[in-house]
């Protein structure tokens, strides 16, 4: 009996140094980046491209054995979180991700309707977060935590705007948009401003609107078809984008139609087929026919994917670019993620002439990147040819 206790006390005071041991071992920093993207809801294409953009670029920081950030190289982790296309599911998720998953970047959301809410909760946090593909300007208006990779809408909108005119010398213009959701509305107001500041007040001579999950557009359209309008803009999604081309061509309204960055997935040509077919849209960048590190983005993610990576998957690869780039100029971490967040922000407010694979890149005070915009025209073969570049 007397052996039995002495042996259980040799156990317990094992155990005890273990402990003690493990309690005195300091804790592994993990640089944790979030991912707020529609994995699912209306537009999952978008979230996917996101999602293997971001695990393309984890799997190079793992293969250098972690992100050098001033002499010690430290683990890095994703957390994607789901928003659903959703505006109260983005702002879940960027809470959650922030209160407790610690992550020191969040990358996304991507479209508006999510982006310009989920950011008051980043901006509160004093959380850096950088939207891939959000235009709207309140997404970081007067938010010094918010940053975006994209253009803005009221440099999108006279740009379309522009090339209409100089393209093909119309004067009468036809708008359709959603008026439930932040990027079409603010786009389709900012495009109707630039359209009648260069054709007069009365140029614009059908504002139509819809609303979010509408289906049906044949009213819209036939008034449309109607007002004797020389085109159309219609800044939507590419879920909706093959249901408003076709049913115009069904109402016999084959003029011109012109869209906008939204139009950019990877799903539009696949939904819409021919209909789509030589039209235009404005954008971040053209696939084919790229060069340089923009190419070897696309081979790499087609090789890996089976398909071509659209707009939303090169703007996420620069965002965390962008991303890594600020953490690697702090120059170190303190393992405090508060601070180190505010530390990553000031670095990223410095960020000057970021060659980007959507093109170079220097934040303004509000955290909107200084670039240009691509025209691509949907070819015959259904791809996305570079047009013409318009800069600011």
């Amino acid at each position: 009996m007397r052996k039995l206790s002495t042996v259980l006390v040799l156990v317990f005071s094992v155990m005890l140094v273990m402990v003690f041991i493990s309690c005195g071992k300091k804790r592994e920093t993990i640089i944790k980046i979030g991912i707020n993207a529609p994995i699912t809801g209306d537009i999952p294409k978008v979230g996917e491209g996101s999602k293997f953009a971001a695990q393309m670029w984890l799997e190079d920081i793992e293969k250098a054995g972690g992100l050098q950030v001033g002499d010690k190289k430290y683990p890095v982790a994703l957390v994607i979180e789901d928003n659903e296309s959703k505006a109260e599911s983005a702002v879940k998720a960027n809470t959650k991700m922030i209160t407790e998953d610690g992550v020191m970047v969040i990358i996304g959301p991507q479209s508006s309707k999510q982006a310009v809410p989920a950011g008051g909760v980043a901006n509160d946090y004093q959380t850096p977060m950088i939207s891939p593909w959000s235009t709207n300007p309140d997404t970081t208006k007067d938010r010094p935590f918010v940053f975006r990779a994209c253009f803005l809408d009221p440099f999108q909108g006279p740009v379309a705007a522009k090339f209409v005119k100089e393209e093909f010398g119309f004067t009468r213009a036809a708008v359709l948009y959603d008026v439930a959701s932040d990027y079409p509305k603010g786009l389709a107001e900012f495009f109707k401003k630039a359209w009648e500041e260069i054709n007069g007040p009365d140029s614009v001579v059908a504002y139509e609107s819809f609303t979010t999950k509408d289906t049906d557009f044949s009213s819209q359209l036939t008034k449309i078809k109607d007002s004797g309008a020389e085109f159309l803009f219609t800044p939507q999604y590419y879920n909706e984008v093959a249901l408003i081309v076709k049913q115009a061509h069904e109402l016999g309204f084959n003029n011109p139609i012109i869209g906008s960055d939204s139009w950019g997935s990877a799903e539009t040509v696949s939904l819409c087929g021919e209909d789509c077919y030589g039209l235009f849209f404005s954008t971040h960048y053209a696939a084919a026919g790229a060069q340089g590190a923009t190419k070897e983005f696309i081979d790499r993610y087609q090789q890996k994917h089976g398909y071509v990576p659209d707009d939303v998957a090169a703007l996420t690869w620069d965002a965390i670019r962008l991303a890594q780039q600020a953490i690697e100029n702090t120059g170190g971490l303190t393992g405090d993620v508060k601070k180190d967040r505010i530390a990553v922000r000031d670095q990223l407010a410095k960020i000057k002439d970021f060659a980007g694979i959507t093109g170079n890149m220097t934040f303004t005070e509000e955290g909107d990147p200084i670039k240009c915009a691509v025209i691509v025209r949907i070819s015959d073969q259904g791809e996305y040819e570079f047009y013409k570049q318009v800069c600011p």
